[in-house]
């Protein structure tokens, strides 16, 4: 008999719902499972509607979404199976201090679960604080889609870093690494696939509008990816998305040795970890300098990534889950 799975979060285009679900819907259709989306935020409507078709789905997979005591208590009443994904440290503020008000509501949904899929290991051991049904789901990227060669400039070598405003303060903070590099560089030049341009970053900076239909391409046309972040809980809970996303381009990897980035990237052999500015500008520059060690690191960084972090071997994990549920 085929199951049921509906997965509820705050909107079909935000990232988690891309990546953690939206994109294993034809492999859950293949495998036997009927794959469904529904939206709980805005209107008082929208959550109805959602309770209506969770009441009528096989498992209900809340996706990073913690929500006020009397829905929670309605969506788990109808539910016949309940999980909850999240790939975010939604326990803390956004500046990595603790919030009591969100380890409440994120308490409460962990606790009255089936399971619970974490982004990493970080968040797992969080979520299991409060139920003992966790398993770590990685956020997985499509390496085919990263997999067509594209030309790279042949007159600068580009570091390149994909995000959006939300993210803007890490890389505002490893700026004075990147000028330290492109002093010893001349060449070296800050690609920034984002929703802002950084005109005073005090490099030479090219800035692309992000787009999914062009972002593979912006990618695999630069040299180095760089994945600067903060020390910190909101830091640890990220899934690494930007490193795998470089590493499937076949680009060597320069990233802050925290979180899952740490756990993503292999010292030395897919890319470097760094915690100062001094370690950011030395691999940068050594990296700006050797192509065939870019490409060596590169090709160990998509190997790594087929490995282990693209859909299929992420999607076995997840189906064991669910699997089991059925």
């Amino acid at each position: 008999m085929t199951q049921r799975i509906l997965f509820i979060s705050k909107s079909e285009t935000s990232a988690s719902t891309r990546y953690r679900a939206l994109q294993y819907f034809p492999r859950l259709q293949q495998a036997g499972f009927t794959a469904a989306h529904a939206t709980a935020a805005g209107s008082p409507a929208a959550y109805f509607a959602a309770l209506r078709q969770a009441a009528a789905a096989d498992i209900v997979v809340v996706l990073r979404k913690t929500f006020p005591a009397p829905f929670l208590w309605l969506l788990r009443r109808l539910s016949r199976k309940l999980v909850f994904d999240f790939d975010d440290a939604i326990f803390c503020n956004t500046d990595g201090s603790p919030s009591a008000t969100r380890m409440r509501r994120f308490a409460a949904m962990a606790g009255v679960c089936d399971h619970i899929l974490a982004g990493n290991g970080f968040l797992a051991e969080r979520a299991a604080r409060f139920n003992r049904m966790v398993t770590v789901v990685p956020t997985s990227v499509d390496a085919g889609r990263y997999a067509a060669a594209s030309k790279q400039a042949g007159d600068t070598v580009d570091l390149v870093w994909i995000g959006s405003s939300s993210t803007r303060k890490y890389l505002i903070e490893v700026l004075p690494a990147l000028r330290l590099a492109a002093a010893r560089v001349p060449q070296l030049r800050l690609k920034v696939i984002a929703d802002f341009d950084l005109p005073d970053a005090g490099l030479p900076t090219l800035a692309v509008a992000w787009s999914a239909s062009t972002e593979a391409q912006e990618l695999a046309s630069s040299h180095i990816g760089i994945a600067p972040m903060r020390d910190d809980d909101w830091s640890r809970g990220k899934c690494a998305l930007k490193v795998l996303q470089y590493m499937a381009s076949s680009l060597p990897v320069v990233s802050s040795e925290v979180g899952a980035n740490a756990e993503a990237v292999t010292q030395g052999k897919t890319g470097y970890l760094v915690s100062d500015d001094a370690a950011w500008s030395e691999r940068i520059v050594e990296l700006a300098s050797d192509a065939g060690l870019r490409a060596n690191l590169g090709a160990h960084g998509r190997h790594r990534v087929l490995e282990d972090y693209s859909i299929a071997p992420v999607f076995a994990r997840m189906r064991g889950v669910f699997d089991a549920l059925s």
